[in-house]
């Protein structure tokens, strides 16, 4: 297992695996209104079982090759994540994400997680186009985008339903060529 600085004191990365589940549950609780705003892991994440079968999704990903989740330990506590939720190495795409719970934000820990897992996807793996994929809704997600450099492609209007709310989708992109510049 490796552990990644995120450059501040005490602020790691590390893959979360299905015996992670009840931190990531417990984790989950914790922001679970916060992050469920926006995203779905806090609606899937809705027992011990159900967490488990989230994090084994992604393990199975990471075996196909086909995706990755790591999780933000700050002090040595479970606080967010980045994921490469699409992963197509043979097309040359792949689908960053993140979320966060609220007594992490603000640290810049999603923007330094995320740079360091657009790096990977682009330089170790040869992914030509990574994409954000976020709703017009959630501005910090929004910003953290901006901070990684990315460009906005354009807005799905009504696109997908979140807690019964249809909801735009904005698509950001960065090209290998824009993030080794």
């Amino acid at each position: 297992m490796f552990v990644k600085s995120l450059g501040t004191e005490g602020a790691e990365l590390r893959p979360l695996e299905p015996w992670h589940a009840e931190e990531f549950f417990a984790h989950m609780e914790r922001g679970r209104e916060f992050i469920g705003r926006h995203i779905g892991f806090a609606d899937k994440a809705k027992d011990l079982e159900s967490t488990r079968e989230l994090l084994q999704s992604y393990a199975d990903k990471a075996a196909a090759d086909t995706g990755r989740i790591f999780g933000i330990w700050l002090d040595d506590k479970l606080v967010g994540g980045v994921l490469l939720r699409v992963m197509d190495v043979p097309q040359g795409r792949a689908e960053v994400g993140c979320w966060l719970e609220p007594a992490a934000t603000g640290k810049g820990l999603v923007t330094r997680a995320s740079k360091v897992l657009i790096d990977w996807v682009i330089r170790e793996r040869g992914v030509h186009r990574v994409e954000w994929l976020v709703s017009s809704a959630n501005a910090p997600s929004i910003a953290v985008a901006r901070r990684l450099g990315m460009s906005r492609d354009g807005v799905l209007r009504s696109y997908f339903l979140h807690r019964g709310v249809r909801q735009d989708l904005e698509v950001w992109s960065v090209l290998a060529p824009e993030w080794e510049s």
